[in-house]
């Protein structure tokens, strides 16, 4: 069952398609068919596709209404929106602080601190 327990295991044609026959009844899933026939799941899902018996595979079945999505669009949208807006006012405020560097620079200030404070900008 494992590459490293030494064992090279070969099942016939017919002892499959019996497990995918027990499969298929629902009595029991695909860990527990494992279990009792000490088969590793990848293995069965091998058997599964081989035989095409697409209906013992796990499927994913999303119902939406036209409804919900443009409800999904909108909403992506909208958070996509609000993106753009955060992202711009980190720019901004990035352009603010490097303005301040300069002109702390320029009219003598010790650091960008003394000059928000004379100019009575709250950080």
């Amino acid at each position: 069952m494992y590459k490293n327990d030494g064992i090279n295991r070969r099942y016939s044609e017919g002892y499959k398609l019996k497990v995918l026959a027990e499969l298929s009844t629902g009595k029991y899933n695909k860990t527990e068919i494992g279990r009792i026939y000490d088969i590793n799941r990848t293995t069965l899902n091998k058997w599964i596709e081989k035989y095409d018996r697409k209906d013992l595979m796990n499927t994913r079945v999303t119902v939406e209404t036209t409804d919900e999505i443009g409800r999904i669009k909108e909403l992506q949208k909208e958070v996509q929106q609000l993106k753009d807006l955060l992202l711009k006012k980190d720019l901004d405020n990035l352009m603010l602080d490097s303005y301040l560097e300069v002109a702390a620079e320029n009219m003598g200030y010790k650091s960008v601190d003394d000059l928000k404070k004379t100019l009575n900008i709250k950080p």
